[in-house]
């Protein structure tokens, strides 16, 4: 009898035992590895760059990678820890994120002390395995929360003051337009007096130190439901909102502007300021935001004009000043443009010699009719409007032109003298291009340039930088109008000059006012002492040029006593031809100019 083969049945019962393991050996073995992959996965989570956490139903925090603890000043997954997070988000946030259960992104903050920061965070909810679990992953962004921070309050807030700026105030003015309930608010503008005076006189710190205390003044009594705003060098917008009547309004803006009267103590010095205030009010002065502001500023101008350190409630009698204001300014850009500027002249005359010492050349613009306007309506508009400096240069193009009429008329030894407006007189770049025109006429040491008192304010500046340049040509310098201005006797000392002219107002019946005649000889004195020529200005009667003969040392005047602002093309036909070229010799004396005038030119002698 044949036996089976011994190693059958083990090998049978190897394959089975084989087969009955084999499956428990790759189970164990897939445990394993997911095992080992949940603890890959929560490493890879636990090192992530982001902060991660995660939050049961409750609110309560069951899971803090690495970055979030460092960000909490936690330890990793402490959740006993994390229910007392330093954040916005509670367990009570938790829960309420969960409930919503809505996916979102939100801005949250961790302080520590002093200390914050600013954290982006995205929230997830999540059911896994029958728990409802809130996934949140957060990004530092302080430091761009930062520079976000900065660029919006640069360009909403002004630098210098903290202020809003125009755009600000101007949105909140347009939201109460739109806002259709009945109310009422009032726009005020703001305009700080003499404030490039200020600057110039005590620096551009102080000048930013006294804005910045004015913004702070102003901003005492607002309201919540107020605003100021800085909307340009020394101009401020006041909105006031709600308001009542027209008698309230008024009363709390001279309430702010006694306010300002009270002296600012900056750097160690006492500076004094003013401001002058226009109102307008809505909705009796316009539905617009810029119907409002321009109507605030039509009646800030209006002060300006009346003497400034007031306040005024807009009417329409000031919209019909501002549209002829406009129509004048118009007319005097085109009049530039066309040309339509002529000279007068008007002699500086030795009141010994009865000799002409020189003439100043005077303004004049021919209107659209041909009428001719005295530099009192356009010179100061021209200042303001910046039109100042090409219309200088052209009255110097207009003496040129009639450099042969003032030869014959007047001689040719006669200096010429120009006005230059303060503002001029402190522009460095002005004055240098005006200085090349001089010294193109191939005659500069003939001219005189007549600046009134106001350029001398800062002292150190002319001195230093626009003098050297007048100088240089030979040019002549003339302070005019002295006595009415910033100079006192004592600042006369420090200011380079070759003549001196004593404003009219001294002048006027200097026979019938002793304080006056006391005044004029300390004028006198001081000038002698530093070698400035005293011109009398505005002398009329005989009365005052007998007392100036008799009972003064000063050698020359001008005004109508003597003559009237000439027009040299209205003499042109009398003026004798002379074939030999122009008329020469020096010290021609008045006689001799008068010859081919009428006598009703000159007042008597």
């Amino acid at each position: 009898m044949t036996s089976a083969p011994p190693s059958s049945p083990s090998t049978v019962t190897t394959d089975v035992a084989e087969s009955d393991e084999a499956p428990s050996t790759d189970a164990a073995g897939i445990a394993a590895a997911e095992t080992g992959d949940l603890r890959l996965f929560k490493e890879i989570v636990r090192a992530l760059p982001s902060a991660v956490t995660v939050q049961d139903e409750r609110g309560r925090f069951i899971f803090i990678n690495d970055t979030a603890a460092a960000q909490y000043r936690l330890a990793p997954s402490s959740t006993d820890a994390a229910g007392n997070l330093p954040l916005d988000r509670r367990r009570s946030d938790g829960a309420a994120l969960l409930a919503q259960g809505q996916s979102g992104t939100r801005e949250e903050r961790i302080a520590f002390g002093s200390a914050a920061r600013a954290l982006l965070t995205a929230h997830k909810p999540m059911d896994i395995a029958g728990r409802k679990l809130l996934l949140s992953s957060s990004l530092d962004i302080t430091e761009q929360k930062v520079i976000e921070d900065e660029l919006f309050r640069r360009a909403y807030y002004d630098e210098l003051t903290s202020l809003p700026n125009r755009a600000v105030i101007e949105r909140h003015v347009t939201d109460l337009l739109e806002d259709h309930r009945p109310h009422h608010f009032a726009l005020a503008f703001l305009d700080v007096d003499n404030f490039k005076h200020i600057n110039d006189y005590y620096g551009h710190s102080v000048g930013d130190a006294l804005l910045v205390g004015i913004a702070k003044r102003l901003s005492l009594e607002l309201r919540d439901t107020d605003v100021l705003s800085r909307i340009s060098g020394d101009e401020f917008l006041l909105l006031l909102d709600p308001i009542t009547s027209e008698a309230e309004v008024a009363e709390h803006i001279n309430f702010l502007l006694q306010r300002l009267k009270a002296p600012f103590y900056i750097d160690g010095t006492e500076v004094f300021a003013s401001a002058s205030i226009g109102i307008s009010l809505y909705p009796e002065h316009g539905r617009s935001y810029e119907a409002l502001r321009q109507n605030a500023d039509i009646a800030m101008y209006r002060v300006k004009s009346d003497g400034k350190g007031a306040s005024a409630i807009f009417n329409i009698a000031m919209e019909r000043e501002a549209l002829e204001r406009m129509a004048v300014e118009q007319s005097l850009r085109q009049a530039i443009l066309d040309r339509r500027f002529c000279c007068a002249f008007q002699p500086k005359v030795d009141i010994r010699t009865n000799e002409i010492k020189g003439v100043e050349a005077l303004v004049r613009l021919r209107d659209d009719n041909g009428v001719i306007q005295a530099p009192g309506t356009f010179v100061d508009l021209a200042v303001e409007l910046g039109l100042i400096d090409e219309l200088t240069h052209l009255v110097l193009a207009e003496i040129m032109k009639s450099i042969d009429l003032i030869n014959a008329t007047f001689g040719e030894d006669a200096s010429i003298s120009v006005n230059v407006a303060a503002k001029q007189a402190g522009s460095p770049d002005f004055m240098r291009s005006f200085c090349e025109a001089l010294a193109a006429t191939e005659c500069p040491k003939r001219f005189m340039v007549e600046i009134t008192e106001d350029a001398f304010v800062a002292k150190a500046h002319f001195q230093k930088q626009i003098l050297p340049m007048l100088r240089e040509i030979g040019v002549g310098i003339s302070i005019d109008d002295f006595g009415i201005g910033y100079s006192s006797l004592s600042a006369l000392a420090d200011i380079t000059a070759d003549e001196i002219k004593i404003d009219r107002s001294f002048i006027t019946d200097i026979h019938k006012r002793p304080r006056s005649q006391g005044i004029l000889r300390a004028i006198e004195s001081l000038s002698d002492a530093l070698g400035m020529t005293v011109i009398a200005e505005g002398l009329e009667t005989f009365e005052e040029l007998a007392y100036l003969q008799a009972m003064t040392r000063i050698r020359y005047a001008q005004g109508y006593y003597y003559s009237k602002p000439i027009f040299l093309e209205e003499l042109r036909p009398t003026i004798p031809v002379f074939s030999g070229g122009r008329p020469g010799g020096p010290g021609r004396h008045l006689e001799q100019a008068r010859q081919p005038l009428t006598r009703a030119t000159y007042a008597r002698r």
